[in-house]
């Protein structure tokens, strides 16, 4: 056991410790000991926690996969500014930051990991429509996530469900469970200048419900050249025309600028972590971005026991982003069109309870691509290169839910057939056109059974398909065609077969004086061929397929009410992913080979060790106020940092601490919150810039970017109902 696991541990007693006579002090003082609580009975129930991201909405304890829900109460007072915010407390979810707020890599069993800018291998969605593009990259800036109700998350293979979602899927949640027409103003400022402003508002009535919240966020940030801001916008308006018809029209903006400080060589992240390369602050590193997205949907129910269901959905997108390098400055143009048809029967077959579902999937995005020079961070006039690019995706799945033996034991198929095409044309120069084709079919088959009838044992076996993202296709001089097309012909998809076997539910006794607790534990073993991993030539990226890799781990958590208010959530996964076969083959910028066996070597990017505990208490003084205290510590293993292994980043522990109240008079009600985040302002690597450049020397090589020091915020919300 290393020496930050043990202090990180100590950590967590002490403040245990420290914190839990003062709690059990309120309790003793609890003034809402009624009549009703002292009746409960011995064992009851917790509440039904339902997923609607697996495609069809069910209970979590039917569901043959690792899920997971977001607490609605920490979100309510938790800082939101960036997905870590709300994210970094689910079981085997590990998310790195590159500066603090945006560009978040999420990952998911070791998917996700390649990537240095985006989200890969994870199916991202906003009230079930896709964030992620048809090629399987998501950027996740216009969702606003002040304006959220919770967050479902699904993990492991996914693909026979969705495209391009071997590692899950995370579906961000508007927040429309409003009884009352309400206007909320939101108010958040903190360390390195961070301020977010914003108002939303609710209207119900009897056949419809609309949302609508803005945002604006201004963050200095903590590294120099790390500046942002950007404006948000999310509203859903729903028509109910009957009890079992909903009519949707959903929609988002964005509208933004972020600067980027580049990542550093080891001796400046010792030295000073919160520099900028230098490159990136005289060639002015930045996202320009503007993107919004429109959908319309319409779900009935029918039958006569109202036994189908059925969905439409349509939605467009655009994306309009400037983007620079050291040597160049793009403008990229891209218009996405999509749907997707669901239909549900839920009819017995042969007398057993059984639930039927399919469903069509299409998605096409479009549009130019423009490089220039960059010139001292300025647009030069000379055009260097000018593509048009076309992405298409077409799915169609199956899914069946069969229960063998009463409402106990399930049998699950499902199967997704893929069909994805890329098209890229240039107008600029003499490279031929390309057009690469991949498809396939991949089943999955599960079995889940229940002990009781808030607990499963399930387990799964089923293939992933990921295809690469439009960016990781582009070709390269040393291709097996000498870069003579403008897609890589080298470049395939990854393929991989996935198992998992886990148990999960929920319970409460009072017989063991235990409100109630929630806990999973999961077993994964992934084999995957052809891994997509990235490489660099002359400091720019490329890709390939390199490995065969075995992922094995096992993902934890376990959350407990003591008593009423009182919760402590401990959290613990295991990962041990290695690379089976990697012979590695890499350029100097003469196009000179250097070969190198990186067989047996870690997968980088991914800690061994990963550990949290959250320790919440809910504060009930009356029914008009409310209040939380949350101490939220975690333990990160060391990781690697390319795939020879020959760099690694040290693990690290941080806590972090929250306290709110919320107040209610009349129709008014005031939130006030705030925390602090890395309290003992450990300095740590937040993420790593995977493979960097092999040509420069080992201490010239970019690989670190630090995570965030010690920072303060303060929220003030005022809401009006009416």
């Amino acid at each position: 056991m290393s020496q930050g696991l043990i202090k990180f541990l100590l950590m967590v007693f002490f403040t245990f410790c420290f914190l839990m006579p003062g709690i059990i002090l309120s309790q003793e003082k609890d003034s809402l000991k009624t009549e009703e609580r002292e009746k409960e009975k011995v064992h009851y129930e917790t509440e039904d926690v339902v997923i609607s991201g697996t495609r069809n909405p069910e209970k979590i304890v039917d569901i043959p996969y690792s899920v997971f829900k977001t607490d609605k109460k920490e979100m309510k007072y938790a800082r939101n500014v960036s997905v870590k915010d709300i994210l970094n407390d689910v079981p085997g979810l590990f998310l790195q930051s590159r500066y603090g707020s945006h560009d978040v890599r999420i990952s998911i069993r070791g998917y996700g990991s390649r990537s240095n800018s985006g989200i890969r291998g994870i199916r991202m969605l906003l009230d079930g429509i896709p964030e992620t593009d048809p090629d399987g990259e998501t950027n996740i800036d216009a969702i606003d996530f002040t304006s959220l109700e919770a967050v479902e998350v699904a993990k492991g293979n996914l693909s026979s469900l969705y495209a391009n979602a071997p590692g899950g899927v995370v579906n961000f949640i508007t927040d429309l469970s409003f009884k009352n027409n309400f206007v909320k103003q939101t108010n958040e400022f903190g360390s390195y200048q961070l301020r977010q402003n914003g108002i939303k508002t609710g209207l119900i009535e009897k056949n419809y419900k609309f949302f609508l919240s803005y945002s604006y966020r201004n963050f200095e940030g903590f590294r120099k050249h790390s500046n942002e801001y950007i404006n948000l916008v999310n509203s859903v308006f729903q028509i109910y025309p009957d009890a079992r018809t909903t009519f949707s029209v959903l929609g988002n903006f964005a509208s933004g600028l972020i600067k980027l400080p580049g990542a550093l060589t080891r001796e400046e992240y010792e030295n000073d972590p919160f520099k900028a390369y230098q490159t990136a602050v005289s060639s002015d590193f930045k996202r320009d971005l503007q993107k919004g997205r429109i959908a319309v949907r319409y779900n009935t129910s029918f039958g006569k026991k109202y036994e189908n269901d059925f969905e439409v959905t349509g939605y467009g997108k655009f994306y309009n982003l400037q983007a620079t390098t050291n040597t160049l400055y793009t403008y990229s143009d891209k218009n996405v069109y999509g749907g997707f048809v669901k239909f549900v029967n839920k009819s017995p077959v042969f007398s057993k309870k059984n639930q039927f579902s399919t469903g069509i999937d299409y998605a096409f995005a479009k549009g130019p691509i423009s490089s220039y020079a960059n010139i001292n961070g300025k647009k030069g006039d000379d055009l260097q290169m000018q593509n048009t690019e076309a992405l298409t995706n077409f799915g169609v799945y199956v899914q069946d839910q069969f229960y063998i033996y009463r409402d106990k034991s399930a049998l699950f198929f499902a199967g997704r057939y893929d069909n994805m095409k890329y098209q890229n044309d240039n107008m600029l120069y003499g490279l031929q056109n390309s057009e690469r084709k991949f498809n396939r079919f991949t089943p999955k088959i599960a079995l889940n059974y229940k002990l009781t009838p808030l607990i499963a044992l399930y387990t799964s076996y089923g293939y992933a398909f990921d295809t690469p993202a439009a960016a990781e296709l582009e070709n390269y001089p040393y291709s097996s065609n000498n870069g003579l097309t403008t897609l890589n012909p080298d470049l395939n998809p990854q393929n991989s077969k996935n198992f998992e076997l886990g148990i999960k539910g929920n319970f409460s006794d009072r017989k063991i004086e235990l409100e109630k607790a929630f806990f999973e534990v999961t077993f994964f073993n992934t084999i995957i061929d052809d891994e997509i991993v990235p490489f660099v030539i002359n400091d720019k990226t490329y890709f390939r397929n390199a490995a065969a890799t075995t992922r094995t781990g096992i993902e934890s958590g376990l959350k407990i009410e003591m008593f009423e208010g009182l919760e402590i959530q401990a959290n613990y996964t295991f990962a041990n992913f290695n690379y089976d076969k990697y012979n590695a083959v890499s350029y100097t910028s003469g196009g000179d080979t250097i070969n190198e066996n990186y067989s047996g070597n870690r997968v980088p990017s991914v800690p061994k060790h990963l550990v949290n505990f959250i320790l919440n208490y809910e504060v009930k003084l009356n029914r008009n106020f409310t209040g939380l205290l949350l101490a939220d510590m975690d333990y990160v293993g060391s990781m690697f940092v390319d795939d020879k292994n020959s760099q690694s980043a040290s693990d690290y522990y941080y806590a972090n601490f929250l306290i709110g109240a919320n107040a209610v008079f009349n129709k008014f009600s005031i939130l006030v919150s705030g925390g602090m985040n890395n309290i003992f302002d450990r300095k740590y690597v937040g993420f790593v810039n995977i493979n960097a450049n092999p040509e420069l020397p080992e201490n010239a090589r970019r690989y670190f970017e630090p995570g965030e020091p010690r920072s303060y915020y303060l929220g003030v919300n005022l809401g009006y109902t009416f």
